[in-house]
């Protein structure tokens, strides 16, 4: 026994949305919980291993945040004034913070005992990370200072002091514990290695430096200040790459995700950009309603943390297939019924391609269930007036026309469009005209439904019309005079546009000459003068 495959009904994006594999996977995070905090939120860092805990800056505490509960597991409030940059050890054990004091503090995770505090800068210490061996320390500071600690004997190994103000951005190499990288105020970014006395590679940002990040490689490092995100080769001694301003307000923090594939920046216009590392082109945008100063994604990608100006942290996690069932009952049964029907039509991706029972048939199991929308149903037993009466409800041609257009084009593909058109009174050939009259105007649906209107037109000419049919035909050939009118109407604009155009390039040349050429006060009232004169209708 053979079987049709499903008809496939093309969902098409809406005009001007561009849909993209980081569009469909970064739009699988769900709806923000959030919590508010007392001050603004200075920093994120997610605990590198298992349960990926993230750690909070604000005021004056360090909260380590549950990502399942959204609850706060530990808190660590040893300090006098603000505290800044809390960062886990690779481990998840350790955690340290910098703070207004000057200090950098060290807490042991499990216990929220305070173990180590380093003393020596003479300005707030903004940020602070464990090196690769976890055994030392780096901090940066408004001192103007970089700094390296030994964590055993809790004192300073080595310190830089070459920016000339304050040093608010930092990160260290994930396979060398003697590189680590600055951005300062002085708008300068500087590669440091411990083994010498200066630094290495300096390089000019262009805009005080909110944060660096470098690569896992240790190749590529990348800074952002202003509204740039500059990339640097350090193999090259600082060569810049790429520059790219996406953001129209100060970019203030950066984070890889998807195993390092992708760029995630925040910034104060309160959306954070992705890009793809191979071209740094943003491929996503998530929003958020306040400006952001920190993100922090977990490492499969599955928790996104966004820490904003007015204190509020926003926690997104991506869905998963039970809580899509759990949200959606109803979709998932329909989603599991389509996925199990026997019956399956295979449409050719060219409208042009006829329908052919060999290529187009394929045999299910037994153990499949055999349910099927009416139309398929209908389809199977060549039943095609009864198919397309099928999707010309009102409910499926008002919520889903993409269903009934999909019918209309598997009939076209079989040849058995105007069978179906053909033989119908006033009560079943208004939906028809109906569906026409309010769709064929839509460009993702017109390249099938004028087809269908001009099959319909040839069965119907010269055949006597009751006047309720009459009218509908009148509406429908309105619709199509209203879309030709406004076509032409755009063409004339176009053809007015290029005549100026060619105009102005030609006196632009003369002007060279002479030495003066139109102006764009001079172009204005002509451009606005042809718009006015031509009427845009409204074809929705």
């Amino acid at each position: 026994m053979t079987s049709f495959k499903k008809t496939q009904i093309r969902i098409l994006p809406k005009i001007g949305q561009k849909v993209t594999a980081d569009t469909l996977y970064w739009r699988k995070l769900n709806f923000p919980v959030t919590v508010k905090e007392f001050g603004p939120i200075d920093y994120i860092d997610v605990m590198p291993v298992e349960p990926y805990f993230f750690a909070v800056s604000s005021a004056a505490k360090v909260q380590i945040y549950n990502p399942i509960n959204h609850q706060v597991h530990k808190h660590f409030s040893r300090f006098k004034e603000a505290a800044f940059g809390a960062s886990f050890r690779s481990d998840g054990k350790l955690i340290i913070a910098g703070c207004d004091e000057g200090h950098i503090k060290l807490f042991d995770v499990g216990s929220k005992n305070l173990l180590r505090i380093f003393k020596g800068h003479k300005g707030p210490v903004h940020r602070c990370k464990f090196t690769a061996d976890n055994i030392h320390v780096v901090s940066f500071s408004d001192d103007k200072s970089v700094a390296l600690w030994d964590i055993p004997s809790e004192t300073e190994i080595v310190k830089f002091a070459e920016h000339s103000d304050y040093v608010r951005a930092g990160c260290v190499s994930n396979i060398s514990s003697d590189l680590f990288l600055s951005g300062s105020f002085d708008h300068t970014v500087k590669l440091y290695d411990a083994r010498k006395q200066d630094s290495i590679i300096t390089v000019d940002h262009g805009a005080p430096v909110e944060s660096v990040l470098m690569y896992p490689g240790n190749s590529i490092f990348v800074s952002v200040g202003g509204t740039e995100l500059r990339v640097w080769d350090m193999l090259a001694g600082g060569r810049l790459l790429a520059r790219v301003s996406q953001h129209h307000k100060t970019i203030t923090c950066l984070h890889l995700a998807s195993d390092g594939r992708r760029l995630v920046t925040g910034g104060l216009d309160r959306h954070a950009k992705i890009y793809d590392v191979q071209t740094y082109q943003v491929v996503h945008t998530l929003d958020f309603p306040s400006p952001v100063l920190s993100l922090g994604i977990t490492p499969d990608d599955f928790t996104v943390v966004a820490g904003m100006a007015n204190g509020l942290i926003s926690m997104q996690h991506r869905q998963t297939p039970a809580e899509a069932r759990a949200l959606n009952p109803k979709q998932t049964r329909k989603e599991q019924q389509k996925s199990e029907t026997a019956y399956r039509f295979r449409i050719s991706a060219n409208p042009q391609s006829k329908f052919n029972p060999v290529n187009d048939i394929e045999v299910n199991s037994k153990d499949e269930v055999t349910r099927a929308p009416k139309y398929d149903m209908f389809l199977r037993k060549f039943q095609y007036t009864k198919a397309l009466d099928a999707v010309l409800v009102k409910i499926i041609m008002k919520k889903k026309p993409a269903v009934t257009v999909g019918v209309m084009h598997e009939l076209i593909r079989r040849g058995g469009l105007k069978s179906a058109l053909a033989g119908r009174d006033d009560r079943t050939l208004a939906p028809v005209l109906s569906f026409l009259a309010k769709n064929i105007n839509d460009p993702m649906h017109s390249e099938i439904l004028i087809p269908v209107t001009n099959a319909l037109l040839e069965i119907y000419e010269g055949s006597s019309l009751t006047p309720q049919s009459e009218k509908l035909f009148l509406q429908l050939q309105e619709h199509v005079n209203r879309e030709v009118e406004y076509m032409k109407h755009l063409m004339e604009i176009e053809g007015m546009l290029h005549i100026l155009l060619a105009s102005a390039a030609t006196q632009g040349r003369r002007g060279s000459v002479i030495g003066k050429g139109p102006s764009a006060k001079d172009l204005v009232p002509s451009v606005a003068a042809a718009a006015k004169s031509n009427v845009v209708y409204n074809v929705s």
